[in-house]
């Protein structure tokens, strides 16, 4: 989407992504038991991780700088009756300082940050002692095409260029590549198709057949291997051990 609103996001892929169930059930189960308290979502985007997460805090806020998705998320809480829910139209820097969080996600979120690391910095100050820090991105720079590009991707992530950005007292509790299937759909997308937006009948066929496939064998490769990254980080409960 194109607008005059520099807020507004450019991609076009969310609601084309909305429907990878299995993809967002996988991840989540990894994530789940983190998600407690006041947990703060940055780039919530339509509301999809908003939808199945949100039940598992007491209080949800939705961070989104384009108010356009914002009017679809307050609609869905309208609807819903949910009262823990909070949407907020902006970024980290609209935040007042004193607010801290549980747990803060960037789902599919930091790799559209030119400035990453100031980005996770910040967000390391609005964590309460011993909240989790979370981010789930596109991994390898090799698999980078023409449609990360399109969607406003600055890069894709490996171990060595994440860790390099994760907050310097933060202890790391999980670290490791998710969809070792996908890794070789990615590949043959990028050398053989080339396509820079996948179709509906490619994200089903992903979904359905190679993330379940990608459960199981991700643990088998130890998380070594997967076309995504993901990493949980914790602010130490005494922010003074390490002095």
């Amino acid at each position: 989407m194109t607008t005059d609103n520099p807020l507004s996001y450019v991609g076009s892929e969310l609601d084309l992504f909305s429907q990878a169930n299995n993809w967002r059930s996988y991840w989540s189960s990894i994530i789940y038991k983190y998600l407690r308290g006041s947990v703060l979502e940055v780039g919530a985007g339509i509301g999809t991780n908003t939808k199945k997460l949100q039940s598992s805090a007491t209080h949800w806020t939705a961070l989104e700088p384009d108010p356009t998705q914002c009017l679809r998320i307050e609609d869905w809480i309208g609807k819903s009756q949910i009262t823990t829910v909070q949407v907020k139209t902006g970024t980290l820097v609209n935040l007042p300082d004193d607010v801290l969080y549980n747990a803060i996600l960037y789902i599919d979120v930091l790799e559209h940050i030119a400035d990453d690391a100031s980005e996770i910095q910040s967000a390391y100050a609005h964590l309460s002692p011993g909240g989790k820090l979370i981010v789930l991105s596109p991994a390898h720079e090799f698999l980078y095409t023409p449609f990360d590009k399109s969607i406003g991707h600055f890069r894709r992530y490996n171990k060595s260029n994440l860790l390099k950005i994760k907050p310097y007292h933060a202890t790391t509790e999980f670290i490791g590549y998710l969809d070792s299937a996908g890794l070789l759909a990615s590949l043959g997308n990028k050398i053989l198709l080339k396509k820079s937006m996948p179709t509906m009948r490619q994200i089903k066929f992903w979904d359905n057949l190679l993330v379940p496939i990608s459960s199981k064998l991700d643990r088998v490769f130890n998380y070594r291997l997967g076309k995504s990254i993901l990493a949980v980080w914790q602010k130490p409960l005494n922010p003074f051990r390490n002095f």
